[in-house]
């Protein structure tokens, strides 16, 4: 049986995950990145102030549609410099107006976005430690029965499946969770690429 194995397998998983927690303050953070709650609008934008905008861009239907469309990462970056370009015309007042209403929207957008990836890796964090838990209860318990005078083979085997499976969707959410620890970071250089994009059109 490799239910030992399995489980030391796990703890040092779960260990190491939250190791990589860059700052104390977000324990349930499980990304080598350090974690920043939120983008500053100082870190990605160099333009003019938008304090005057807020989300006037989302009364603008071409502004709000193209906002969505760039927001979509499975839209190449360049596909959606260009749509920036194409979109960023007229006069330099007509062209300020219009690049400060797309940054305002891509800005809250890219930040919801990042902030539901963030929140997600976050419950999975936590389940993760619940499924340690889960399976060290379950390891002892069904060592006590291997061990037990009145062995039941049926209850064993039964056990040791619920195990196999417990201990593959831990194995699963892991890998997910790598891959998904990438997604804030990406966001943040759609953002920035997209921002300095909006700038360069507004000249």
């Amino acid at each position: 049986m490799k239910v030992r194995s399995i489980l030391a397998a796990i703890a040092v998983a779960a260990s190491t995950a939250a190791a990589l927690a860059a700052d104390p303050r977000y324990p349930d953070w499980p990304c080598p990145q350090a974690k920043v709650p939120e983008i500053s609008i100082a870190a990605v934008w160099a333009g003019p102030p938008i304090d005057d905008v807020g989300a006037s861009w989302k009364d603008d239907p071409k502004i709000s549609e193209l906002v969505a469309k760039l927001a979509a990462r499975r839209i190449p970056l360049e596909q959606a410099q260009k749509d920036v370009a194409d979109f960023l015309t007229g006069t330099a007042e007509e062209k300020a107006r219009k690049g400060k209403l797309l940054f305002a929207g891509l800005f809250d957008t890219l930040n919801a976005q990042r902030t539901s990836v963030m929140n997600g890796l976050e419950r999975v964090m936590r389940k993760q430690r619940d499924a340690v838990d889960k399976v060290r209860g379950d390891t002892i318990k069904l060592q006590e029965m291997q061990s037990s005078a009145t062995r039941d083979e049926a209850k064993v085997e039964e056990l040791s499946n619920q195990l196999n499976w417990e201990t593959r969707i831990f194995e699963d959410r892991r890998r997910v969770m790598k891959f998904v620890c990438e997604v804030p970071t990406a966001i943040d250089q759609r953002l920035f690429a997209l921002a300095r994009e909006i700038q360069q059109d507004m000249e």
